[in-house]
């Protein structure tokens, strides 16, 4: 989450005890860094989009309240003349123009760098991220197109239509050769029949298969309809092409940014978002620049128009929907709903979305109740009478007027 707003920076650095680099809350720090740092910064020594993190705290010792105030204005604190700063102006800066403006408070950088000291926590395991990441595309090697569609159907009506035809065209060609030889030959000709008294014999003569031919007919043609009609508004399986390029595997999985990077809004709106220009610039302004999907967005940028990205999971208007309600107060995880998107390369919609599938989810997900108050009442109530954990059918998640206007 990259924004502009910059926040008032202390002189002092006695809050943060002996270091700031110490004494954090790794776990928010972890948290902190993927939304706001990983996608330019690795812990490791490794650079990204910028340099690599790790040995931060040696390069910056003494320098609390400087590298505060680096962190939330950049240019601010090249301002003041410190021949570190200077350094790595010169250094990066050219390559890879300025690192934004954070909107992060002292006390939040005091957790994002007590978990870059740590090593990206204690849990983690050096250079494993990337080890279960699908082999990435680096080309467009292939078109896709949109999944789900009736293109079956429409290729059976289009050969039945091309069988009749032929099967018209022959039978007029072999009544016309009969009338000749009969001629030829001073045979009398043949009762002049309709086409449709001609197919009525046939059927007739060979009734039994045709009864057998129509009843095969009508099941699949029954089946496959109300499939068709059962699926209609279902999209699972939807795969869009999209105006740029772009892979989840890669961003997500290979390079670890986290999914609030660029959905911004998904733990605090209704709607997840959709990432602007400017944060794919915030990368690609040094990174891949020579790519020629790289430059669809400098052409969007320099024409001052938003990239028309395709949206793949649609709800219908007559749903409500509410992410932060689902990702902040409910603690999904993205994948719950969007299945393994950080090992996509072409983003699909995995679930169904449907009514029964939201229904489902509400009747057997629990209510995460831990540290908040708000439902200490319901959830002492709840137990007085059942001894099964409180689902979100038992606060009104099957309510219709909860997802209906």
């Amino acid at each position: 989450m990259l924004l502009g707003v910059i926040l008032t920076v202390s002189t002092s650095a006695q809050i943060f005890g002996a270091s700031i680099h110490e004494g954090g809350d790794v776990a928010s720090g972890e948290k902190l860094f993927k939304a706001n740092c990983a996608s330019c910064h690795k812990v490791t020594d490794e650079v990204l989009a910028a340099p690599g993190l790790k040995g931060i705290d040696q390069r910056w010792a003494g320098k609390d309240a400087l590298i505060v105030k680096w962190i939330q204005n950049p240019q601010a604190a090249a301002g003041t003349g410190d021949p570190y700063i200077k350094g790595l102006v010169a250094k990066y800066v050219g390559q890879f123009g300025w690192m934004a403006a954070q909107a992060v408070s002292e006390a939040e950088i005091k957790d994002i760098l007590t978990y870059v000291k740590s090593g990206g926590g204690a849990s983690a395991a050096p250079a494993a991220a990337g080890n279960d990441c699908p082999t990435i595309m680096e080309e467009i090697n292939a078109e896709y197109a949109d999944s789900g569609s009736s293109e079956n159907m429409i290729w059976f009506i289009i050969i039945g239509v091309i069988l009749a035809i032929i099967g018209a065209s022959a039978a007029n060609i072999s009544k016309s050769l009969k009338t000749a030889v009969n001629e030829r030959e001073g045979v009398a000709p043949t009762e002049d029949k309709t086409y449709w008294e001609v197919v009525k014999s046939w059927m007739w003569k060979y009734r039994v298969w045709v009864g057998v031919g129509g009843f095969v007919l009508f099941v699949y043609f029954f089946v496959v309809g109300y499939e068709k009609l059962y699926r209609i508004g279902v999209n699972q399986g939807y795969m869009p092409k999209q105006p740029i390029w772009f892979s989840h595997a890669r961003h997500v999985c290979e390079n670890e940014i986290d999914c609030q990077y660029c959905h911004s809004s998904a733990a605090k709106s209704k709607h997840a978002g959709i990432p602007s220009v400017n944060i794919c610039m915030n990368c690609h302004n040094a990174i891949k620049r020579e790519s020629p999907e790289i430059q669809k967005i400098y052409s969007a940028l320099e024409k001052n128009e938003p990239i028309q990205w395709v949206r793949v999971h649609n709800l219908p208007d007559l749903a409500y929907f509410n992410h932060s309600q689902h990702t902040n107060v409910g603690a999904l995880e993205c994948k719950s709903c969007h299945g393994d998107v950080e090992k996509m390369e072409v983003v699909e919609q995995r679930s169904s979305l449907t009514m029964g599938w939201c229904i489902d989810c509400h009747r057997q997900t629990d209510v995460n109740a831990k540290g908040n108050a708000y439902y200490d009442k319901l959830v002492e109530v709840h137990n007085k009478d059942s001894k099964t954990p409180l689902k979100v059918q038992n606060i009104g998640g099957l309510e219709c007027s909860k997802c209906h206007y």
